[in-house]
């Protein structure tokens, strides 16, 4: 019987994950009951993806925010010290920052506006029309942006973060500064001893500080690459993925997801004789087009897959062939000759005309966001999905 159902994305429930317990089982355990109960099989080619804070979790890979202090007071010196283009989240980054306070005499923190790295607003960008403002040259001490702007509560916190950020650090026992610039070298009329806690622009940062004179310049990414004190860490990341455990603590990004992936691909080939594709993920990269906030707050979609996961779509537009190449057939006629196209089409279409309109993205980060937003990041319980169909197409 010909197949009319193509992708088919399932949030598989689990139990809640502790630190210890053997998580690939239970990956392996918990498809294999949903689709039992479900009554589906597996097949090859089948996509099963596991959010990173459940590894992370099995793992143990926590720290206390005292750890973060000393690892940061290490590096920077203890001083004043520069913590620039943080992300506006108390999740995220709050918890991160009470660690990084408490390592530092004095704190004098940049935000870049009128949003931070991943949209979150500090300031309508209307506005900045309006007073005359021009964000890549212009440097606002905290009572200018406040005599121009006055408060600035997150669209859907309701949490003024200039304020909530400001009080972190006081909380912490050290002196804060608040400056909003766009231009990192500003903050070397400050200090010389720099925290830079963007993401995905961090080498760049780090590359225009230490060409602009900067003593010392450490990323997120630097902090907690080795245990401290016996604490959780990350040789990759560092504190980037981090989120909120406890007041005290955080959960870092998972580590060695390489061994875990091929496990779970391992032992679903010795229980189903089907060849499965694995993957870790986090974040989703995709943005909300009401708040402009983009999704991805981790420093990767995915830090690990299987190599059946290497690569980017190869794919044709049907609507492209059904207007130009075969605008004159119809019916079964224009079915048959889309298929056989497609089953002859290129191993790689990159600049064909034929292509133009498919998503030209790593596969890994088109699954980790459909992976992120069929979990959610709230109570469904679901850290495992199940995706069915993904490589299929017209001829499948």
């Amino acid at each position: 019987m010909e197949r009319k159902v193509g992708t088919i994305s399932r949030g598989v429930r689990a139990p809640i994950i502790r630190e210890g317990d053997d998580l690939a089982t239970i990956v392996v355990d918990s498809v294999l009951d949903a689709a039992k109960s479900e009554n589906y099989e597996m097949r090859d080619k089948d996509v099963v993806a596991v959010t990173e804070a459940v590894l992370a979790r099995a793992q143990g890979n926590y720290a206390k925010i005292d750890d973060i202090a000393e690892d940061v007071k290490a590096q920077l010196g203890g001083e004043t010290i520069g913590v620039i283009f943080p992300i506006l989240s108390r999740n995220r980054f709050a918890i991160c920052l009470k660690g990084i306070a408490r390592g530092a005499k004095k704190v004098v923190l940049m935000l870049s506006y009128p949003s931070d790295e991943v949209g979150n607003h500090l300031v309508d960008i209307e506005l900045l029309d309006e007073k005359g403002v021009n964000p890549y040259s212009d440097v606002l001490t905290l009572e200018k942006y406040r005599e121009l702007f006055g408060e600035n509560k997150h669209t859907f916190t309701g949490v003024d973060y200039v304020e909530y950020y400001s009080s972190l650090i006081k909380e912490a026992g050290a002196e804060v500064e608040v400056i909003f610039a766009n231009n990192p070298k500003v903050i070397l009329d400050y200090t010389k001893n720099v925290l830079t806690c963007d993401i995905h622009t961090r080498k760049r940062t780090k590359r225009i500080l230490k060409e602009a004179g900067a003593e010392v310049v450490i990323g997120l990414d630097d902090i907690l690459t080795k245990s401290v004190n016996g604490s959780g860490f990350n040789e990759n990341y560092g504190l980037l993925g981090t989120n909120k455990s406890t007041e005290e603590t955080v959960k870092l990004f998972p580590r060695d997801c390489k061994d875990f992936v091929e496990e779970v691909q391992k032992q679903f080939k010795e229980r189903t004789g089907k060849n499965v594709e694995v993957m870790v993920y986090g974040d989703g990269a995709f943005k909300d087009p009401v708040g402009k906030i983009w999704e991805l707050a981790d420093p990767v979609v995915s830090p690990a897959y299987t190599s059946g996961l290497e690569g980017t779509p190869n794919e044709v537009k049907l609507k492209y062939l059904a207007d130009n190449d075969f605008a004159d057939l119809k019916g079964d006629e224009l079915k048959d000759a889309i298929s056989e196209y497609i089953k002859n089409k290129d191993n790689d279409l990159v600049g064909e005309m034929v292509s133009q309109g498919t998503t030209p993205r790593r596969l890994t980060d088109l699954i980790g966001s459909l992976c992120d937003l069929t979990s959610g990041s709230g109570d469904k319980g679901t850290p495992i999905v199940h995706i069915q169909g993904y490589f299929d197409n017209f001829t499948n």
